[in-house]
């Protein structure tokens, strides 16, 4: 029997760090507002950052040794591509009708003529990619971020945007697969997003001061700009929610990458 294995996944690890959350000490008078739960956040935020370093870096940097390059750009095509399929109907939702007509012709020409989304046609032909997930979708009717939240093993994210890694799950085909054939789809989406990530996290390392802070920051500015559609630079001050509220990737859109609109 099919298993939603991706949804059980992301739900049970959402489901511990609210629990954590609700244990987390009580903000301090030099905390930032949008981050109360900084200790528990930086702790989490260690976690992922030794599973990354022990396990996933080393994955991630073997896996690009490995594999061919012309290879590796066809399994991130190919997830990109299973992520329009989130980006129409987030896009949908928001009536945003220009946009989802965009990413449901993304999906049907690079599923046609690109073998399965392998090859990525569809942006050679003009047709932007489009990055949507459900958190932004509840930001642009209004719903406030809430405080910052990261994740185990999903990273920064907020209490709005959390709930996008469920609803991106229930619309990706291979959350619907049986677990024998999607764990193992999910364990190479996860190190294709990370190779790709490699060049982004190695100047990371190297510029920042505080991982914690950077990370936090720019990904709160990151929403707050795509919130808006992309039409003002972020102002890197405290970021104002007019409309709703580098780090990501993630949403997930078949692997958390920061992108223009």
């Amino acid at each position: 029997m099919k298993k939603l294995w991706n949804t059980r996944v992301a739900g049970v690890l959402m489901g511990v760090a609210a629990v954590t959350g609700l244990t987390a000490c009580a903000t301090g008078p030099d905390r930032k507002a949008s981050d109360p739960l900084e200790p528990m956040n930086r702790a989490v935020f260690s976690f992922n950052e030794s599973l990354d370093q022990h396990v996933a870096k080393p994955v991630a940097t073997g896996y690009t040794k490995v594999i061919p390059q012309p290879l590796r750009n066809a399994v991130s095509n190919f997830f990109s591509n299973l992520g329009d399929i989130g980006n129409f109907a987030n896009n949908l939702l928001q009536f945003k009708v220009t946009a989802a007509t965009e990413d449901l012709m993304r999906f049907t020409f690079n599923s046609t003529f690109g073998l399965g989304g392998l090859l990525d046609w569809a942006s050679a032909a003009g047709l932007p990619k489009h990055h949507e997930d459900f958190g932004l979708t509840l930001g642009h009717y209004g719903v406030p971020a809430g405080p910052y939240l990261v994740l185990p093993l999903f990273g920064p994210s907020s209490a709005r945007d959390a709930s996008g890694w469920v609803v991106a799950s229930a619309l990706t085909p291979t959350a619907y697969l049986p677990v024998e054939a999607g764990a193992p789809l999910f364990g190479l989406n996860v190190v294709s997003a990370r190779a790709d990530m490699l060049g982004a996290t190695d100047l990371l390392e190297q510029a920042a001061l505080d991982k914690y802070s950077f990370v936090r920051d720019g990904y709160m500015q990151r929403r707050a700009y795509l919130l808006n559609d992309g039409n003002a630079l972020p102002s890197y001050e405290e970021p104002a929610e007019s409309t709703g509220d580098l780090a990501a990737q993630a949403q997930p859109d078949g692997g958390a990458m920061p992108a223009s609109k």
